[in-house]
C-alpha cells in the first residue's frame, strides 16, 4: 500500500520537475532573442527535413507567451507533417530569416486557453489584415482545419 501511495506523488514530482525545466530553459534565451520576440511581428521557421538539414525558413505569425513560441497552422504544411512524423526540431529566426534565432522542439497542443489568447494577440499585433484571416482562424481550430504549434527553446 505504501509503495502505491508514493507512485504518484513520484510521477506528480516528474511532471512539475518537467514543467519547471521547460520554464528555465525559455529563461535562459539571450536577451537580444527575448527583446526581437517582444516587438517583431514575424518568426521564420525552418524545420528538420527527413535528410537531416533543414527546411527553407517560413514566415508566420506569431504569439511569444511563457517562453513559448506559438503558431497555428493547417494540419498539411511541411511544419505539422515534420512533427507528426518525430522531426520536432525546428530553428526559429526571429524578425527576419537571419534575425537573432534559437533551436527549439515542436509540438502540437490543444490549449483553448492560448488559442483565444492568440486570436486576441494577432487582432491587436495583425490589426492590418486580421480582418482578413479572423474567421479562417477561428473556425480553422474548431474544425481541425487548423492546429496550435508550440516551439519551446532547447538548451
Amino acid at each position: 500500500m505504501l509503495k502505491q501511495l508514493k507512485r504518484p506523488a513520484v510521477y506528480a514530482f516528474l511532471i512539475a520537475t518537467a514543467a519547471l525545466s521547460t520554464a528555465v530553459r525559455a529563461a535562459t534565451l539571450p536577451a537580444k532573442v527575448t527583446d526581437a520576440l517582444t516587438n517583431s511581428k514575424y518568426v521564420y521557421i525552418a524545420t528538420l527535413r527527413k535528410s537531416g538539414t533543414l527546411g527553407k525558413p517560413a514566415e508566420i505569425w506569431f504569439l511569444y507567451h511563457q517562453g513559448a513560441v506559438y503558431v497555428a497552422s493547417p494540419p498539411t504544411t511541411h511544419r505539422v507533417r515534420r512533427i507528426k512524423a518525430g522531426r520536432t526540431q525546428a530553428t526559429i529566426a526571429v524578425g527576419k530569416p537571419d534575425g537573432p534565432s534559437f533551436t527549439a522542439t515542436g509540438a502540437i497542443v490543444n490549449d483553448p486557453t492560448v488559442q483565444q489568447l492568440m486570436l486576441e494577440t494577432y487582432a491587436n499585433k495583425y490589426s492590418d489584415r486580421w480582418s482578413q484571416f479572423a474567421d479562417k482562424f477561428r473556425s480553422g481550430f474548431k474544425d481541425g482545419s487548423r492546429v496550435l504549434v508550440r516551439y519551446t527553446p532547447k538548451e
